[in-house]
């Protein structure tokens, strides 16, 4: 594949099950401890606070960024060093917005060229954002041929 552009993205990221979950949202918002989260239900760290977005093909895919590669920020613990991959873009959470409680379709986000969903979750109810998400990528993410 050859590569068509890239750029420097503020969010956490996570894979699971292939596919990268993008988590943004503003300061304090608790987007480095959903990371964890969903790490300690099985999801692998792209990065935190932080990643590289490459386009290839119709493809944008998530890495670590060098300068902060494995590096997760656990409030009240300090910088801890996890495994990291890869994936593409199927699905960004923002903790900054609440949607609607039954939506049938999500609003996008252009990253590249790409629509990717957004999952507006908000920030509250913090034990069920797990969940939440996980479920978001199964109902509204873009699929693992799509993303």
């Amino acid at each position: 594949m050859t590569l068509s552009s890239h750029t420097t993205f503020q969010a956490s990221a996570v894979a699971i099950d292939g596919r990268a979950v993008l988590i943004t949202g503003p300061p304090g918002s608790g987007k480095s401890m959903l990371a964890l989260a969903l790490i300690d239900r099985g999801a692998t760290l792209i990065g935190d606070d932080g990643i590289v977005l490459r386009k290839f093909s119709r493809q944008v895919i998530a890495e670590p960024h060098p300068n902060i590669a494995g590096k997760l920020e656990i409030r009240g613990v300090g910088l801890i060093d996890f495994p990291t991959t890869s994936a593409p873009v199927a699905l960004i959470v923002n903790l900054d917005d609440i949607g609607e409680r039954l939506p049938e379709a999500l609003c996008t986000q252009d990253l590249l060229g790409c629509a990717v969903p957004v999952l507006p979750l908000g920030a509250s109810d913090a034990a069920a954002l797990p969940l939440r998400t996980e479920w978001g990528l199964r109902v509204h993410a873009l699929t693992k041929e799509s993303a």
